[in-house]
Parts: structure tokens; sequence; C-alpha cells
């Protein structure tokens, strides 16, 4: 039976799945596949929530459009691992708070502060440390490394609002050993890790490209990549975060 949001059966995603924001960027990222975007099969197109499927490297892998926020990334991650989704990698933008951080920078996640409603609605407001998987990490810092581009591994901030207007949001954070904030790692880590604890083989993890810096002095506007500029930038992710999974899975 198809679900809800994503209109697919079990099989039409392959285990390995990428996990965008913007729907454009899934596209784009089908295009990165063998064959282009011609020998994908799209395998959900509702709520412009789009889902593709193909081969990268010989390796079979989907990508799949996962919306802003953690209550959409909910939403498709819980449907992605009832259709047999079981290695989910968010590629996605950050704002970066670390000391020395860039713009065009990498951002590894290792785990996640949950700052959203999402995760927090899922543990009843207990304590708790969304993680991702360490094999993941490796894997993306080592072709991080390998690639020659400038890379940060640590913790990052899943929060709920874009626009913060508290005067010392970025500083308090930096203070707190937090390197960037995003919007969707902390849920997808917190539902990788509930169903490894059901049995299931599901690992997680996250790399960001930085999309601008935030300080108490300059907020996202003031720091923004011109639009040529992240593409490029998103690009080089995409292209390490399939190399690094095409390696693991040969």
């Amino acid at each position: 039976m198809p679900q809800i949001h994503l209109r697919a059966e079990p099989g039409d995603y392959a285990p390995t799945v990428l996990l965008p924001g913007d729907p454009n960027r899934a596209t784009a990222i089908a295009r990165r596949f063998d064959g282009g975007l011609e020998a994908c099969r799209q395998v959900n197109a509702h709520r412009a929530l789009h889902g593709y499927t193909g081969t990268y490297a010989g390796m079979p892998v989907s990508v799949q459009t996962t919306g802003m926020g953690a209550p959409s990334t909910a939403i498709v991650v819980e449907e992605l691992l009832r259709l047999g989704a079981r290695r989910l990698v968010r590629v996605g933008t950050c704002g970066g708070i670390g000391r020395g951080i860039r713009t065009g920078d990498l951002v590894i996640a290792a785990s996640a502060t949950p700052m959203d409603g999402a995760t927090r609605t899922y543990m009843h407001d207990e304590p708790y440390a969304p993680t991702a998987d360490a094999g993941l990490v490796r894997l993306l810092t080592d072709e991080a490394r390998v690639r020659g581009i400038r890379h940060h591994v640590g913790q990052v901030a899943t929060v709920d609002v874009f626009y913060n207007p508290d005067a010392d949001y970025a500083v308090k954070w930096r203070d707190r050993g937090i390197l960037a904030f995003e919007m969707e790692s902390s849920v997808l880590f917190y539902l990788a890790a509930r169903e490894r604890a059901r049995g299931e083989d599901v690992a997680a993890g996250t790399i960001l490209t930085v999309s601008d810096v935030l300080t108490e002095d300059v907020g996202p506007e003031d720091t923004y990549l011109p639009l040529a500029a992240l593409e490029q930038a998103v690009d080089t992710m995409v292209e390490a975060a399939l190399s690094a999974l095409a390696h693991a899975s040969a």
C-alpha cells in the first residue's frame, strides 16, 4: 500500500537515500546518477516531495526531498523507513556559527541538539542526544579530507526558526560548542536510532554546506552565498557524499 505522502511501494526506493530539503535540489542530484535523469525513475512527485531512484557508480541509490524543517522531515523519514530505506544521509545547508567556519565549508554532524518541536514531541520533552551513525560520519569525513575540502566535524543544532530575533542567539550556542544551525538532523538521527533499538540495520548521517555565517553582528541576509556560488558548493558536497557511499558499498 502506498504511503500517504510518498506515493510509492516497497522496492521503489533503494536502501541508500540522500535527503535534500529542496525539491529542485533532489532533481539536480538525480541528474548525477548513472545515465542522468533520463535513466532514473521518479518514484514520488506528490506535494512536490520529489523522489528518484537510480544508480551511482553501480550502487542503487535514491534521492528524496524532505521539505524544510523537522516536522516535514519526520513524515518523510517515517515513510521511507516503512518502504525499506536503511541508510539515510541528509545533504543540505546550514548557518555556520563555529569559530573559523566560512561560507562554502562543509559541516559533518556528529550529533544534533534537538531545539526543534518535532524531536521534543517524540521524546515527550525528556532529555535526549540525537547522534549520527559513526560509520557514516567517518565515511563523509574521509571523503572530504581526500578531496581537500575544508570541513568541520561536530555538533549542530536543529532549530525551527530561521530568522531568530535573539541578539545573543549565535554567541550563546557557539560558546556551547555548536558548529552550525540547521533544521532537520535531530529528528532524522532520532528516528534512525529508534529503528536500531528495534533491531533494524538503519544508519543516518548529515553533511551540510555552510550557506551563511551568523555572529552577534551579522545575520544570514548579510552573508548568504550568491546563488551561483552556493550551487557550486552544494554540487561539491553532493559529489563527495555520493562518492563516499559508493566506495563503502563497493
